[in-house]
């Protein structure tokens, strides 16, 4: 099946892109030499052509720094523009009253489309922020708010987040970007272990995104992501993974375009009902959106 084919027959739920102006929220994380590529301004303007050429009716931003005003920022974006149908924001998971500041979120413009929340994890120096009562509080705190925690955590804090996610089995925790394994660049025994304990916790879905760009040295080919994608599914299964670009990061080593083309390919030993699960329905349901 074609990508054009997956789209006209079912759509596609884009789960994880950015969108970002720096000069309301600056992205120190952006080398301007190594990351030229992305070391602009990305807006619904420029997303727009690179979803509808994909076949993308939906789609999820997901925050990009730790910083309280990028959230309402972002959700006034959701609510100006029908493709974005939800909102992963930030909020300090160690501050006592989480609960009130995801209310506060809530009550925002745009407030309805606020679907889950993510914390820069990998960015931690503390291998056991995630085992940290006043951290673990907060996450407690998004779950009860009916909102989804998205984990950003490089391949060696994967035993960490499987213990977060089987002692807090009341939240609904989605993987970013399968955990980033070490694509090209060691054995992936570790990760493969690792990610198998995540994925046999039934809250946890994850998804096949920001690949491209953990390949070691390129240009990557299909046959560079194949193992990951394959162990992914072997663990997960098609009903708990879901499609990501990572626009425009991925634009560091691929075209929005060109990875859907790729994970299609990469799909199409699987059947209709299953590449559906992938393609919008897992994203759906985890983040509870609006049928489009």
């Amino acid at each position: 099946m074609t990508t054009g084919e997956v789209a006209r027959r079912q759509g596609i739920v884009d789960a994880h892109h950015h969108l970002w102006v720096r000069a309301r929220h600056p992205q120190p994380w952006i080398d301007p030499h190594t990351m030229a590529a992305i070391d602009d301004d990305f807006t619904p303007v420029e997303l727009a052509p690179a979803t509808r050429a994909a076949g993308v009716t939906q789609t999820v931003v997901v925050q990009s720094v730790a910083v309280r005003s990028e959230t309402p920022e972002l959700l006034g974006i959701a609510a100006d523009d029908p493709l974005i149908a939800g909102v992963v924001g930030w909020v300090d998971l160690t501050a006592a009253d989480v609960d009130r500041r995801l209310a506060r979120l809530r009550r925002a413009r745009g407030g309805e489309r606020l679907v889950g929340i993510r914390h820069l994890v990998q960015s931690e120096p503390d291998p056991t922020y995630l085992d940290r009562p006043d951290v673990r509080h907060g996450i407690a705190a998004v779950g009860a708010a009916g909102l989804a925690f998205d984990l950003l955590v490089r391949h060696h804090q994967l035993p960490a987040a499987a213990r977060l996610v089987r002692d807090l089995p009341q939240v609904r925790f989605v993987l970013d970007h399968l955990g980033k394994p070490p694509l090209g660049r060691a054995d992936l025994g570790d990760w493969q272990r690792d990610l198998l304990a995540l994925a046999a916790e039934p809250n946890t879905t994850a998804k096949l995104s920001g690949l491209v760009t953990e390949v070691d040295g390129q240009p990557w080919t299909a046959a560079d992501l194949r193992p990951a994608v394959e162990h992914a599914l072997d663990v997960f299964g098609p009903d708990r993974l879901m499609f990501g670009s990572d626009w425009p990061v991925c634009l560091l080593a691929t075209s929005y375009t060109r990875w859907v083309t790729v994970l299609n390919d990469l799909l199409d030993p699987l059947s209709d009902d299953e590449r559906t699960a992938i393609w919008r329905q897992t994203a759906s349901r985890v983040y509870r959106l609006a049928p489009f």
